[in-house]
């Protein structure tokens, strides 16, 4: 007998094969606002639970498990996995950005460039660029000298190196992964810019530099090509 016939040969119908299944009832866990990939931008969203019982004759009995937690667009209702909450949101993404090449800026200008003024005047108009508009090179001296001596400070027992490296990591782990290539690059070469803005790279900056790339993500191989590439003007 075929899959789905009766006992004369002809098929049942479509609604016998349906008698029993299973259901999903949806439940609400919270909500907030996330960068919705089918939007194309910043939305609020719904996070759900999933309760999936056995069905017969569409009426839900047992519970078969759980499901989920997924995400729901309140905009164009579509879901994904919690793993989308990891990406940020636009806003949030400006910022970590913007934070990310000020603290690149004063860990170059820490090793030695906040003495002259024409690296502090590069630095400062990247740091403007970024978004904080309001930026100048005298602000940024001040701040170097304060890393600076705080790196002092935390040494005891590890080198000034390690703590401007700890710092680097911590502002730019976590961007860097929703950067593109050509971003994390552009990170760099800003910072390099910044370096040879009063001469050639210093060890100290070398190594600051080197620390950048690294916590970009960035193919160790690439950073001195970075780097050389930098000293050609554009």
């Amino acid at each position: 007998m075929l899959p789905g016939s009766g006992r004369d040969g002809g098929r049942r119908p479509a609604r016998a094969l349906r008698m029993v299944g299973l259901r999903t009832s949806w439940t609400d866990a919270g909500e907030g606002e996330f960068f919705c990939p089918g939007c194309g931008g910043d939305r609020n969203y719904r996070r759900l639970h999933g309760q999936v019982r056995l069905t017969v004759l569409g009426v839900p009995l047992a519970g078969r498990g759980e499901t989920g937690p997924i995400v729901e667009c309140s905009s164009c209702a579509a879901r994904y996995g919690a793993e989308v909450l990891d990406h940020p949101t636009t806003a949030r993404f400006s910022t970590m950005l913007r934070d990310a090449v000020r603290t690149v800026a004063l860990a170059v200008l820490a090793t030695g460039g906040a003495g002259s003024r024409t690296a502090l005047e590069t630095a400062a108009e990247g740091v403007r660029a970024a978004g904080f508009d309001d930026c100048t090179a005298d602000e940024l001296a001040l701040l170097a000298r304060v890393v600076d001596d705080e790196d002092a400070s935390r040494a005891l027992g590890r080198p000034c190196e390690a703590a401007i490296a700890l710092e680097l990591h911590e502002a730019l782990g976590p961007l860097a992964p929703h950067l593109a290539p050509l971003g994390r690059e552009s990170i760099l070469l800003q910072a390099a810019r910044i370096a040879l803005a009063d001469g050639p790279y210093r060890p100290a900056e070398r190594e600051a530099l080197t620390a950048v790339g690294a916590a970009l993500a960035l193919p160790e191989a690439d950073v001195p090509r970075l780097l050389e590439s930098a000293r050609t003007p554009s």
